[in-house]
């Protein structure tokens, strides 16, 4: 067995359906290898008007709003770890696994509590005829059929990685299957229980998120998920079309919470890539009413600047349609600005500047359901009566 480290591509979000397909990570003479890798992501943040995120314990109020300064894990990236392995069965066939965990690079606590590999766990087998077939707790999807699309290529401060992808884009007991033909990705998914179980942010906050690991006896659709995505990239220009669906439990019965998107990009003389793309949305309740409605647009680009420094910019923007019976809901919007130095292909620094409007930052609202905060354990639900919010992050990330 050789334990081999990775550089940037292993890791690098952007990449990840690349990586899913890769095929020659692996010496030609070698009949097995085990892939140890990772990041450690810090930064310095200040953010303003900040308040608590309203759960039960605070009846549902967020409080005053109060400008904070803070150190966080994960910037441009989550920090993890991970273990990537495969073996050569043979006949264009081997079998592969993925562990990866996320951990708080400011505390060294689980990003998960209790959940050691919560990012991936899986194994499977890969055929160079036939595609690739996984199971276990993996990303949806259209979690992966947007990853390319992304401005700011899913960073964790700011991009509304929930809102686009929903707070499911990580599912367990998901059987998964992906092929390439040519400059065509295919991906399909199922889930026999996403997992997904976050606190109610408002009386109506559990008929949008939560869900659990479903799987019981007599209620087969219980807490399942299933999704699709087409990937056409055959050069400069690329295109996707994706679809989500996940179907929490509720009381006694299952709601569901669907996704539909579409994105585009296209790259200008290596240096410069613009894309942007517009995902449809909708939950509903048990009963079928529909408790949100929304559609979300965004529009960026990255620009090498120099060898060595990227600047990205990002625009988002959420129409919400209709929320817990409103239709007068004022829409959040959010501009980004990143800048990254290269000090080498594994370290670097940058500097991250957000503001929204209607929303906090990560475009955190009662149509979100605070999801991000949640899950980053740094508030960034807007105190009463603010409308607007800014941040400004400075920090490392180094790759191994």
């Amino acid at each position: 067995m050789t334990i081999i480290k990775t550089g940037d591509k292993t890791v690098k979000i952007r990449s990840i359906v690349s990586a899913v397909f890769a095929l020659g990570a692996v010496p030609a003479s070698a009949q097995s290898s085990v892939t140890l890798y990772g990041v450690v992501d810090t930064n310095v943040e200040y953010v303003n008007r900040v308040g608590s995120v309203p759960l039960p314990t605070n009846f549902y109020n967020s409080g005053l709003g109060h400008s904070v300064v803070r150190m966080n894990s994960g910037g441009v990236a989550g920090s993890r770890w991970g273990l990537r392995g495969e073996e050569d069965l043979g006949g264009g066939m081997k079998s592969l696994f993925v562990l990866e965990g996320g951990f708080q690079a400011d505390t060294g606590a689980l990003e998960m509590p209790s959940t050691l590999f919560d990012r991936q766990a899986y194994v499977g087998l890969r055929s160079n005829s036939f595609g690739q077939l996984t199971f276990g707790r993996q990303y949806t999807s259209l979690f992966l059929g947007l990853a390319n699309f992304m401005p700011a290529s899913y960073a964790v401060q700011y991009e509304p990685i929930a809102v686009i992808a929903g707070p499911n884009f990580r599912e367990n007991n998901t059987v998964q299957y992906a092929a390439a033909a040519g400059p065509v990705t295919a991906i399909a998914h199922w889930s026999f229980g996403v997992g997904l179980s976050l606190p109610p942010t408002s009386p109506f906050a559990q008929q949008v998120m939560v869900g659990g690991n479903g799987e019981m006896p007599g209620r087969f659709r219980a807490d399942t998920g299933y999704g699709a995505a087409l990937i056409y990239m055959p050069g400069a220009f690329g295109f996707t079309v994706d679809y989500d669906q996940y179907n929490p439990s509720i009381a006694q019965g299952s709601g569901t919470n669907k996704r539909a998107a579409v994105a585009a990009s296209y790259t200008f003389d290596g240096k410069a890539k613009v894309m942007g793309g517009y995902r449809w949305g909708q939950n509903k309740d048990q009963n079928g009413l529909t408790v949100l409605r929304d559609d979300y647009y965004w529009l960026g680009a990255n620009y090498q600047w120099t060898p060595v420094v990227e600047l990205t910019l990002e625009y988002d923007y959420e129409n919400v349609r209709r929320l817990n019976g409103n239709a007068a809901v004022a829409n959040p919007w959010q501009l980004i600005f990143m800048a990254r130095y290269s000090l080498s292909k594994r370290t670097d620094l940058y500097l991250s500047t957000a503001y929204a409007r209607n929303a906090g930052l990560m475009l955190e609202s009662s149509a979100s359901g605070y999801g991000a905060s949640l899950f980053l354990n740094n508030s960034y639900a807007p105190g009463v009566g603010q409308t607007s919010m800014i941040g400004v992050a400075a920090g490392v990330r180094h790759i191994f």
